[in-house]
């Protein structure tokens, strides 16, 4: 009989008997390519851990969440290995895995150049070749400070192990995991050390199991995100599982920069960011004001019709308003600084719900008035890092379509889904008709305000509405705001891309803080229910979003410009004014264009404009009292007749519909 110990563990939900020193690798049967790391009771584990009595291991494929994970950051591995072998004096940032790829953070004394990249990856993809192991070591902070002495940034890192959520972006993949451990890249013959790192991992079994990466860009980047640090030159990479998904994705980023709503704002004469003004500042131009303007008179008139009363409310406030609501304490480090005014200091808003307090709070109230629904088109200020401003889906100045709810317990969970369904049929109005819902809840961590049982209660509420919405519903755990859980509202665009757009959140704190009641109908003072609603979560944000759907071919009831006249000849430009009166006073927005240009030029310039409707006219339109149709798909229709030409515009405004 055998003496030698077993080990009982748990295998796709089965309990299996393995030898004792198995690893995860071996009792997986994992080939290491494509079952390339394990999840270990919960935690992802290198195929070479050894399994513990009573544990339970699931494979982890490398083209799943955690695997592409996994191999990305294999991959800013072997980006560093390479950068330090080109460039010795490079010292180590930090280098995590991102959502589709990877970077790495060096202190170099010069910015890499495009020919530095391409002598990068040629290294890296020798690396590969070679096919190095990646080999763990736990070490003692002594040890890991002895052996990377040399690595000013990792010795920052190991003394700050304990909080690494809070290092800096992308630290805890290196530290905050109980212990320190190293990881060796060691060549696949000798077992000579190549190269290391300080990371907690897991990594791939070898560097050839990395089947597709590309070094992408470099840029500067504050060591831990802080403007207070050195600046850092950072890599960009992708990795993928293979090169037919990589191209996929090289794909994407090609149609992306096509609709990137920067360039397209630029193109088509919308907004700019005036350097005189400052980063995250936007100017909209007339044409971008129409699209805006327009974009906010459908909601005003969708919020009118489901019962919202329409409030107003300054941009600066006093500082205590910050306090009592809790935004000095918990979003300061999100405020712009405060300016000074008769001795008293104040703030640019971030939020407008202390405001919409302050309304709910001027006058006593009956819960006959509940639901209250308050809504402003509130101008905010938040104090983005330079480093994440971006066009208008980041900025430093927005304007929220912002609402607040006030109602009975009894009144949240049927208020919720009322929401809900509001915001979905709006988004759909606009356009994007595919959705899923993101469930944003507390944590074990410091960051909330308020009691469990509220903050239980009002989690349960919004997934029972989310629940009631059919749509996927994804968890959260600790994305919600300091007073309270959300829902977020997640929309696929028209190549594929998620945009997190509308936010409800219920809130039983601030009623609280700012001692909001109510008169019920047994006479008591009771205490209200919050729930915050942002519907585009900024104008400027939602606007930069739907260029980039429709790649600047805005639908025509958001056109700037709807219709463009184009005579064949200057003797038919009076009767092409004659229809534009007719479409004016149908309220459509159109130009005719009598300038010296030839016709060709002439639809060339609205094609570029991306003008949905051109009308077209010569001697034979004149004569029957009729126009041509030019689509921007570039199909065309002749002889129209004036009357059932407007028709066709008016119809294609009206219903909202895209051409």
């Amino acid at each position: 009989m055998s003496t030698v110990p077993e080990l009982r563990i748990t295998l796709d939900g089965s309990e299996r008997v393995v030898e004792p020193g198995s690893t995860a690798g071996t009792v997986l049967d994992a080939d290491g390519r494509t079952v390339i790391a394990a999840r270990v009771d919960g935690e992802l584990r290198d195929l070479a851990y050894r399994v513990r009595e009573g544990e339970s291991v699931e494979p982890v494929e490398i083209g799943s969440a955690d695997g592409r994970a996994i191999m990305r950051h294999s991959a800013a591995h072997v980006m560093a290995q390479a950068v330090q072998e080109l460039f010795p004096e490079a010292r180590l940032g930090i280098g995590p895995p991102v959502e589709n790829g990877f970077y790495y953070d060096f202190d170099v004394p010069e910015p890499f150049t495009p020919e530095d990249l391409k002598r990068i990856e040629k290294r890296m993809r020798e690396i590969v070749k070679q096919g190095q192991r990646f080999s763990r070591r736990p070490v003692s902070d002594e040890e890991a400070r002895e052996e990377l002495a040399r690595e000013p940034y990792k010795l920052e890192l190991i003394g700050l192990k304990g909080s690494a959520p809070e290092a800096g972006e992308g630290a805890d993949v290196e530290v905050g995991a109980g212990e320190l451990t190293i990881y060796d890249n060691l060549d696949a013959k000798s077992g000579e050390l190549r190269w290391k790192d300080l990371c907690r991992g897991p990594h791939l079994p070898t560097t050839r199991v990395i089947p597709a990466f590309k070094l992408m860009r470099s840029g500067g980047a504050y060591w831990r995100g802080s403007e207070k640090n050195p600046q850092l030159q950072r890599i960009y990479g992708t990795a993928w599982e293979s090169r037919e998904k990589q191209d996929e994705y090289l794909k994407l980023l090609e149609e992306a920069e096509k609709r990137d709503h920067r360039r397209l704002g630029a193109e088509l004469d919308l907004f700019s960011f005036p350097p005189e003004i400052g980063s995250g500042l936007a100017v909209f131009h007339p044409k971008g004001g129409v699209v805006r303007r327009v974009m906010e008179d459908y909601s005003r008139r969708r919020h009118e019709e489901a019962g919202y009363e329409f409030v107003n409310t300054p941009h600066i406030t006093k500082q205590n308003l910050f306090e009592v609501s809790g935004h000095l304490g918990w979003y300061k480090d999100d405020m712009f600084p405060p300016m000074e005014v008769d001795g008293g200091d104040y703030y640019l808003k971030p939020m407008n719900c202390p405001m919409h307090n302050l309304i709910f709070r001027a006058r006593g109230r009956s819960y006959r008035e509940l639901p209250l629904r308050l809504f402003e088109f509130g101008s905010v200020y938040r104090f983005e890092k330079s480093g994440v401003v971006h066009g208008l889906t980041r900025v430093r100045g927005m304007t929220q379509d912002d609402a607040h709810i006030y109602c009975t317990r009894e009144q949240m969970v049927g208020e919720i889904k009322n929401l809900l369904g509001f915001v979905l049929d709006l988004l759909r109005d606009y356009g994007l008709d595919e959705f899923y819902l993101e469930l944003s809840t507390r944590d074990d961590s410091e960051k909330f305000i308020g009691v469990e049982e509220d903050w239980a209660e009002a989690t349960a509420a919004l997934k029972e509405a989310a629940d009631d919405s059919g749509l996927d519903l994804v968890d959260d755990p600790g994305g919600a705001a300091f007073y309270g859980p959300k829902i977020s509202v997640q929309a696929k665009d028209a190549i594929g891309r998620t945009w997190q757009l509308s936010t409800i959140q219920v809130d039983f704190n601030q009623p609280k803080r700012f001692e909001l009641e109510y008169q019920a109908a047994d006479g008591s003072r009771q205490q209200p229910v919050m729930i915050h609603r942002a519907l585009f979560g900024s104008i400027e944000r939602f606007f930069g979003v739907l260029l980039e759907h429709y790649a600047g071919a805005m639908p025509p009831w958001l056109a700037p410009v709807q219709v463009v006249g184009i005579p064949i000849g200057d003797a038919h430009v009076p009767h092409l004014q004659k229809v534009a009166e007719r479409l004016r006073e149908r309220g459509i927005r159109v130009e005719v264009d009598a300038s010296a240009d030839r016709m060709q030029k002439k639809i060339r310039n609205a094609q570029k404009q991306k003008v949905p409707f051109m009308l077209l006219a010569g001697d034979d339109d004149v004569a029957k009292d009729a126009v041509s149709f030019r689509y921007r798909s570039g199909e065309q229709k002749n002889g129209v007749s004036i009357e059932e030409a407007v028709e066709e515009v008016v119809a294609a405004v009206r219903d909202r519909v895209q051409v």
